[in-house]
């Protein structure tokens, strides 16, 4: 079984769902007692958080990059970063070590595939739904991508900071993103992107029509598959 290097805590609430999920994977797949192979750096997502609303993604690269390092010493296989936003800084952290990055988008982008879908709603972080990083992986896979108006993109950001990182759950919030999920289905999205690992605690497949696209549930299924195959 190879070593999974996780880089988490950027919240480390959607971080416990990563761990939950690729132990439960690995007990689907391989039965008995077994269990992950799992190394976990857990960064300070304050400090994190501060590099990103400042603009200082190189400073925030410096940070994951020097976590991503450690885990390789320590006998990582490959890094998983758990969470969407902060792929923005993969090439920064791939020039410091010599084990692959899992990207969520790619990973997103070939479910979404496999699943037919060629135009897709993006929900995420303002960083994610508006800068290229993330949706470049997606158009390069020939998927047309579909990000909410200027005012939602700020509304939803607020939940994501203000709430579900501080694991804040609230019924207005919910309904405030499936307005937004409504509202882009009939601008054309055949599924919606939970681009943001914390949006998951609060919005189910149950509660849209749309297909819903997971990134924790998919980026943490692909890392448990890698490391039993």
């Amino acid at each position: 079984m190879k070593t999974i290097g996780m880089i988490g805590g950027m919240s480390w609430e959607s971080t416990v769902t990563y761990y939950k999920i690729i132990n439960e994977v690995v007990k689907e797949e391989l039965g008995g007692l077994h269990s992950a192979k799992i190394l976990l750096y857990s960064v300070d997502f304050e400090e994190i958080e501060k590099y990103q609303s400042d603009g200082e993604w190189d400073r925030a690269g410096e940070v994951l990059a020097e976590a991503a390092k450690k885990l390789e010493n320590a006998g990582a296989d490959y890094i998983v970063i758990c969470t969407n936003t902060m792929h923005k800084v993969v090439p920064q952290i791939e020039a410091h070590i010599g084990i692959p990055v899992i990207h969520i988008a790619e990973a997103t982008a070939d479910i979404l595939l496999q699943s037919g879908i060629n135009r897709v709603a993006l929900l995420g972080t303002k960083y994610t739904m508006t800068q290229d990083f993330y949706k470049e992986k997606l158009v390069g896979a020939g998927i047309e991508v579909l990000i909410p108006e200027e005012e939602e993109i700020e509304e939803i950001n607020e939940v994501i900071f203000k709430e579900l990182c501080r694991g804040i759950i609230s019924e207005a919030s919910k309904q405030k993103y499936l307005a937004v999920i409504d509202k882009l289905a009939a601008a054309g999205a055949q599924g919606v992107i939970l681009g943001c690992t914390e949006i998951g605690m609060l919005i189910r497949e149950a509660d849209t029509a749309l297909p819903v696209f997971d990134t924790t549930q998919i980026h943490a299924t692909k890392a448990a598959l890698l490391s039993i195959r």
